[in-house]
């Protein structure tokens, strides 16, 4: 049987890497921060990200060609809060902030150096309340050491949408 406490005690201690993904469709850039990613494969470099599908950022990668996942640091909170506390049907996110195009057009965020960026090469919807975007890494960019921002630090935060917008309930 399934203890939800165990769970939930098991991936607080694996403390995940905080990222903020990017994208942009027909001219519609969006962006959030995510917890749920990982290498997928090693040779070639694959990376799957998760995307509430709540968020516009979902919306936008459905039609999107490339995502870039920019790894936070801990010097990041006040980027992770504008992402993870906003949602992109309020406004243009970027417009505060300084962006170079990617491949793609995919918006680089200057000050997140530690990067890459991907085609989507599939997207996997099981049903629940987040599907995963399978990205081929095309670009990698890294500014060195860092101390990554994790999901301890940012459990506080209040998400831009509630577990109860999710477009799917999810699967019990």
């Amino acid at each position: 049987m399934l203890s939800e406490k165990d769970f939930d005690d098991l991936i607080e201690s694996a403390n995940p890497v905080m990222a903020v993904v990017t994208t942009v469709a027909e001219g519609v850039r969006a962006g959030c921060v995510v917890g749920f990613h990982g290498q997928s494969s090693v040779e070639p470099r694959h990376y799957c990200v998760w995307l509430s599908k709540a968020n516009h950022t979902y919306r936008t990668a459905l039609r999107a060609e490339h995502l870039a996942v920019h790894l936070l640091t801990r010097d990041d909170m006040e980027i992770a809060t504008h992402f993870g506390t906003t949602t992109g049907e309020d406004g243009d996110k970027f417009t505060t902030l300084s962006v170079s195009d990617g491949p793609g057009g995919v918006p680089l965020l200057e000050a997140l150096p530690n990067r890459f960026v991907g085609r989507r090469r599939a997207m996997l919807d099981l049903g629940g309340d987040h599907a995963c975007v399978e990205l081929v890494v095309d670009l990698a960019q890294r500014a060195g050491a860092f101390d990554a921002l994790r999901l301890r630090d940012v459990v506080h935060l209040r998400p831009g949408h509630e577990a109860e917008e999710r477009a799917v309930s999810p699967e019990r």
